[in-house]
This record gives C-alpha cells, sequence and structure tokens, in this order.
C-alpha cells in the first residue's frame, strides 16, 4: 500500500467507526424524514449508503477486485445497522492495508484504479455521513484533513457529465471561501450547508 492510501484508509476509518454511531441514532421514527440529498428519505439513503458500502468492502477484499454485484438491488439495512457498517469497515480497512487499493475495483464489467475508488469513497462517506446526521439531528464531525483531503480529490471527478441537474451530484452551492474545509466540501458536491428540513 503507498503512504498516500495508508493515509487516506486511517481517514476512511475514522469516518465510518463516525458513521456507524449516525447509523446507530437513527429513530424508527425518522426512516422517512427529509434528507439533504434530496433523492432519498432517510431510510432509502441509509440503504444507499450500507448497500454500496457492503459492495466496496466486498470488492475490495475479492483477490481480483470483483465486487458481488454492480447495483444494491434488493439491499436492505439489517435490523443492526450500526452493526453492517462496523462489520463493512473492518472488511473494507484490512483489504485497504493488504494492498487492495493498489489494483483495479470492478464492478460489473467496468473498473476503476483502486486509489481513484478509495478518494471517491472517503468524500462519499462523509457527504452521506453528513446527510444522515443532518436529517435525524446528529452531530457530524469528520476530520478536518479528510474534508481537505476530498477538496483537493473531486474537483478532477466532478465535470459536466456528473455535476449538474439531474446528474448524480446536484449543481454546486456557492459556500464562503474562508468557511470550515468540511462545509467547502459539502457546497462542491452540491450541498447546502445549512441545509435543515
Amino acid at each position: 500500500m503507498t503512504n498516500s492510501n495508508e493515509h487516506t484508509t486511517d481517514l476512511l476509518r475514522t469516518v465510518l467507526t463516525d458513521l456507524a454511531k449516525v447509523v446507530d441514532g437513527i429513530g424508527s421514527d425518522q426512516n422517512h424524514q427529509p434528507t439533504p440529498c434530496t433523492d432519498f428519505d432517510v431510510e432509502q439513503l441509509r440503504n444507499h449508503t450500507l448497500g454500496w458500502l457492503t459492495m466496496f468492502a466486498a470488492g475490495f477484499d475479492d483477490p481480483n477486485g470483483q465486487a458481488p454485484q454492480a447495483d444494491l438491488e434488493g439491499y436492505t439495512s439489517p435490523t443492526d445497522a450500526a452493526g453492517e457498517v462496523r462489520s463493512a469497515a473492518d472488511q473494507l480497512e484490512r483489504a485497504l492495508r493488504n494492498g487492495a487499493a493498489d489494483r483495479p475495483l470492478r464492478l460489473g464489467e467496468s473498473a476503476m484504479p483502486g486509489d481513484l475508488a478509495l478518494g471517491m469513497i472517503l468524500c462519499e462517506y462523509q457527504v452521506h455521513g453528513w446527510d444522515l446526521a443532518a436529517a435525524t439531528g446528529q452531530r457530524w464531525t469528520p476530520p478536518t484533513e479528510a474534508a481537505e483531503e476530498s477538496l483537493a480529490f473531486m474537483p478532477n471527478m466532478l465535470n459536466e457529465d456528473y455535476q449538474g441537474e439531474g446528474k448524480p451530484f446536484a449543481p454546486r452551492v456557492d459556500v464562503p471561501s474562508d468557511a470550515p474545509a468540511f462545509d467547502r466540501l459539502l457546497g462542491l458536491v452540491g450541498r447546502d450547508p445549512h441545509w435543515s428540513a
């Protein structure tokens, strides 16, 4: 594992540890509340977030980097959703520390460099962790260093094919240049840091 991948793995582990706490704090009465990720309510977003986490973990853990499937059809968060996050985080960390990010990650027939996938995952789980926390009235404080790493990484990913109306990432939200790094990351990926239900 390269030093940069190891450092990103350290940051991701911290983010996922905090995500498990947020998932554990979601009440059943909050399942259908709106989230900043406008396509999903809380329950749908939890399923989306955990489903992809288990997929990424299994893909990185596979000797050939092959995820078990290319979409989330049929995935529903288990009763112990926080336990699912912790288990997937353990599997993912173990695979990454064994050099999984040095080879491609394959989703169906497509593949991407492992280190690129790792950078995207770090950003996704910071943002979706915030989505769930904001929607359910919980705190979300990822390491500033994680936000700074994603701020450096993501602009190269957010071209017109991926960001804009009807695309995976909403249009950017203007955030002051002197705002905290995480607020600027939220704005970059199309979230309003001051969102409220």
